[in-house]
């Protein structure tokens, strides 16, 4: 049995900060957590003031539930790129992620899934695919191919979940589609979530959706209506059900600071801070594939060279984190919405998103500015 020991920490988890406390690791668990002295002794004990400094804070490993990729790599090249875009996101905080496809033919979107499935089996930090398309809007292709967009074919759906064999996590689909209901109903039924996203869609019908069973609405206000008094958009339908957890990119070009407070103050412990990182994150400013669409990278901007659509981030965890804060969330709800809000979205909070005993043993160390001290993995997800 391998122990470890984590104290002298300011606590964050389960929406609670917790001054001067300890967090109790066994192989790769979390076995007991307290506050002041009253830890035991263990194989690696870590004083989180002499690693972070005064004010150090302790959270529960982030998890991003919708990136493409990062340190020049994309998470469409196969299973290198994959490793090496998760080296560069672990580094910052990101314990766990599913992988981000976008818009591709079939044949390779249903190849990529299985490539995926084949790696959980032996990289413990992936926890899926997420299906990015082809089944979106045309008017709201952003980065996507245009020409490579589908309605969503019941045999389609099914080809592709069953070519995940279980492990897709997330699919986005504009529900307004011919057979966007209906696909929605397929992809919860298998276990997967599903997402509104690069969509047209009303108020009426993204309540129709979220009806059917979708319970995430894709990087909130991008690649949809935004917000009108007499025309409220998916936006607020989303907010107003309970059900429905809304993905926000923190990176202050997707979604300005306001409203990044505003989507923390309408869904209450339901924000997911996602990264939409693509292969620039991390790396140098230049240009880059993502799946069939050029893009230039340049001031930490990628933009599509075709259309000028904002074509993903070049954003990682702890800077969404510092981004959320700065822009007037509570630290401990944006905590909240890089641990256990996503694990939830994708039904793994029993096991993540927690610093609680019989959870995964990830987490991160930050100092007081928010910056990634040290970055802890536990053990594999059951």
């Amino acid at each position: 049995m391998t122990t470890t020991l984590i104290h002298s920490a300011r606590l964050v988890t389960d929406g609670v900060e917790t001054t001067d406390a300890w967090v109790r690791f066994e192989d790769g668990r979390v076995t007991a957590t307290g506050v002041g002295a009253g830890w035991v002794d263990a194989d690696t004990v870590i004083d989180a003031i002499e690693v972070a400094g005064e004010g150090a804070i302790l959270t529960p490993g982030f998890v991003d539930i919708h990136g493409h990729g990062g340190a020049g790599s994309s998470f469409d090249d196969g299973v290198d790129a994959i490793r090496t875009a998760r080296a560069l996101h672990r580094a910052h905080g990101t314990t766990r992620a599913v992988v981000s496809l976008v818009t591709a033919p079939l044949d390779d979107l249903a190849r990529r899934v299985g490539e995926i499935a084949e790696l959980m089996a032996t990289d413990a930090d992936i926890l899926g695919s997420h299906l990015e398309g082809p089944f979106l809007d045309p008017a709201h292709h952003g980065a996507h191919e245009p020409s490579l967009l589908r309605e969503p074919a019941a045999a389609d759906v099914k080809r592709l979940l069953e070519a995940g064999r279980g492990t897709v996590r997330q699919v986005t689909i504009a529900p307004e589609l011919p057979g966007g209901l209906e696909a929605i109903r397929l992809i919860v039924e298998s276990g997967a979530a599903a997402a509104v996203g690069h969509t047209s869609a009303d108020a009426a019908t993204a309540v129709a959706a979220f009806e059917a069973g979708a319970t995430i609405l894709t990087h909130a206000f991008n690649a949809m209506p935004g917000i009108h008094h007499r025309a409220p958009g998916p936006v607020l339908a989303a907010a107003a059900d309970h059900r429905v957890v809304l993905e926000a990119i923190a990176d202050n070009v997707h979604l300005d600071p306001h409203v990044i407070k505003l989507i923390f103050d309408a869904a209450p412990g339901r924000v997911a801070l996602v990264t939409d990182a693509m292969a620039a994150a991390g790396s140098a400013d230049g240009r880059y594939d993502l799946g069939a669409v050029k893009v230039t990278v340049a001031d930490g901007i990628a933009r599509a060279d075709d259309t000028g659509s904002i074509a993903g981030s070049t954003l990682t965890q702890d800077v969404a984190l510092q981004r959320a804060v700065h822009a007037g969330a509570p630290l401990v709800d944006a905590v909240r919405a890089l641990t256990q809000t996503p694990a939830a979205a994708i039904g793994l909070d029993a096991q993540l998103g927690r610093l609680a005993p019989g959870h995964v043993g990830d987490a991160v160390l930050l100092d007081a500015q928010l910056q990634v001290r040290h970055v802890l993995t536990g053990a594999p997800v059951d």
